[in-house]
């Protein structure tokens, strides 16, 4: 049950994109398409469990001062291996997505969760906690995705040629531009926001105070724990 509350937590509660906005750059560059989102949630959630399960496994061979290197050649490994398997695969998918298959090794969302997770719990607890966090992530994009490619090509395209067309018959092309990635994803963080405070107010409790966006607040390293004085020195 334990590793119930923490798969559902990566997926609602700690939302890497919703609740702790991480992960934007490929939020705003992968999601024209549903099927973009999905291959990137996908891609991302192969290297959070993965790698997630070997930080843990390692977590008291590898020295402290040499952690993070030591993470970033594990994530690397996985993404190489992801990278490759799509690249022989699925060539038009990994062709889509690009250099944002690569840039999985410096998502703060994977080294954030091998930082803050792995290396302090077991291999059980910290698979759950990959899925978690990589299927959160991936329901993101594909939410964002879903807006964009409705609103801005009028169509769905789910996987290959799964595809639903003419669902807008008045698309607006600026969805699918950078600016409506930007637009898309803040609205819909607004629209998620008034829904909890609506939900929490319901159940009379207070309204959640907004997320702290600064390091100092941040949930995923250590330094999020300081406090103001600490940070000031």
């Amino acid at each position: 049950m334990k590793r119930v509350y923490i798969l559902l937590d990566g997926v609602l509660r700690n939302n890497p994109i919703f609740r702790l906005v991480l992960g934007l750059c490929p939020t705003l560059a992968v999601t024209t398409s549903l099927e973009n989102a999905i291959g990137m949630g996908l891609a991302a959630t192969f290297v959070l469990v993965c790698s997630n399960a070997l930080v843990s496994a390692l977590r008291k061979a590898i020295p402290g001062a040499v952690h993070i290197p030591c993470y970033i050649v594990i994530i690397a490994t996985f993404v190489t291996a992801i990278d490759l398997l799509m690249q022989a695969y699925l060539p038009s998918l990994s062709e889509s997505l690009g250099i944002f298959i690569p840039l999985i090794v410096v998502n703060c969302i994977i080294l954030g969760r091998a930082e803050a997770f792995a290396s302090r719990n077991g291999v059980l607890d910290s698979i759950a906690d990959g899925i978690g966090s990589g299927i959160g992530f991936m329901l993101a994009l594909s939410l964002v995705a879903t807006v964009r490619e409705v609103v801005g090509a009028g169509s769905i395209t789910v996987w290959g040629d799964i595809a639903v067309k003419d669902i807008n018959p008045g698309p607006v092309t600026l969805a699918i531009l950078p600016a409506g990635g930007f637009i898309t994803l803040g609205l819909l963080l607004a629209a998620i926001n008034r829904i909890g405070e609506w939900n929490a107010r319901r159940h009379g409790a207070p309204a959640p105070l907004p997320v702290n966006l600064d390091c100092r607040h941040c949930t995923m390293c250590p330094a999020g724990k300081q406090t103001d004085k600490e940070w000031a020195r």
